[in-house]
């Protein structure tokens, strides 16, 4: 194939498209089913993974093709953490068919779990084995190979022994906090993240909130270890919030796309916050944010189309 053909520089991190779209579909799933209304997810579930298999052909097509691109791309720093968004595309779709195809949802869960399983360890892997790699190189998107486990429980409590869910929630509840130690290190003592990475920081919302979401899911209960992880998670959103009038000034980059499921999982938090408290303010708190996400998904549809006619998406670094 021509090595002027855009193929080759199709970035993994693409398949960030596929967690912000799924979070959305979760949580208009869980909408749905407290306040008995239509949004229509099915429709959009079937649409995120026809979505999901073309850009898993297009990676596919990358490999055939332009391995040694790949290669690079796996061994570099920044990028290296993006490949489990593949698994973890895998296990969000999972838990989105949970209600409208059981057997599919298991499969989903099953390729996700052992792809993810796999990823986390290579990916720990070269961490303990690589010399090189930089204290200024750490940026959020580190958080997604091994606290991307902390999902599996969310379907993983209606497909498998309760410890198999157990097992990767300690994974991913762990790595968590040690990357948000070292994180917050490196962004008060080191330099500020680059703009490119800096809709990244969206993403120190997930662990937490996805945290409270299979805790949870394992306990079925509310109780005080539960309600600290989702506050925190709610305390990072109202500081990223905060730092709107920097994140509007960021020129578009496929990064933007870090906006969209850490946004999801906070929903979906306090959707279940909801009720379990029956609290009105967890009520108006995620119709709010479900309104945003909508908003923010429908801003990042515009602007990745207009990217990709311009040919400023699939380009050399």
């Amino acid at each position: 194939m021509n090595n002027k053909c855009r193929i080759k520089f199709f970035p993994i991190s693409f398949f960030s498209i596929i967690l912000g779209l799924s979070g959305l579909i979760i949580a208009s799933q869980k909408t749905e089913s407290i306040l008995k209304i239509n949004l229509f997810s099915d429709y959009l579930l079937y649409f995120v993974s026809i979505l999901f298999f073309v850009l898993s052909f297009i990676y596919l097509i990358k490999i055939l093709y332009f391995f040694p691109e790949v290669k690079k791309e796996f061994a570099h720093p920044i990028k290296l953490p993006f490949f489990p968004t593949f698994s973890i595309s895998l296990l969000l779709l999972s838990i989105a068919y949970l209600n409208v195809n059981f057997t599919l949802s298991k499969i989903f869960l099953l390729l996700g779990l052992s792809i993810h399983f796999v990823l986390t360890i290579k990916t720990v892997s070269l961490w303990i084995q690589k010399t090189d790699f930089k204290i200024s190189q750490i940026n959020p998107a580190w958080f997604i190979p091994g606290v991307g486990n902390i999902l599996i429980p969310i379907a993983g409590k209606a497909h498998l022994n309760p410890e198999i869910s157990w097992f990767f929630f300690g994974i991913g509840f762990f790595f968590w906090l040690i990357f948000l130690i070292i994180f917050f290190y490196r962004i008060i003592f080191h330099e500020p993240l680059p703009e490119k990475l800096l809709p990244t920081l969206f993403i120190l919302i997930a662990p937490p909130s996805i945290g409270f979401i299979s805790y949870l899911k394992l306990t079925d209960s509310l109780d005080p270890f539960a309600k600290i992880i989702y506050y925190f998670a709610l305390f990072l959103t109202i500081v990223l919030f905060f730092q709107l009038n920097m994140f509007t000034k960021i020129k578009f980059y496929l990064s933007w796309w870090a906006y969209s499921f850490p946004l999801a999982s906070i929903t979906i938090a306090s959707i279940l916050m909801f009720h379990k408290t029956h609290f009105i303010f967890f009520k108006n708190l995620f119709l709010f944010l479900l309104s945003v996400l909508f908003l923010i998904i429908i801003l990042l549809f515009i602007k990745t189309a207009i990217a990709i006619k311009e040919k400023n998406i699939c380009i050399e670094d």
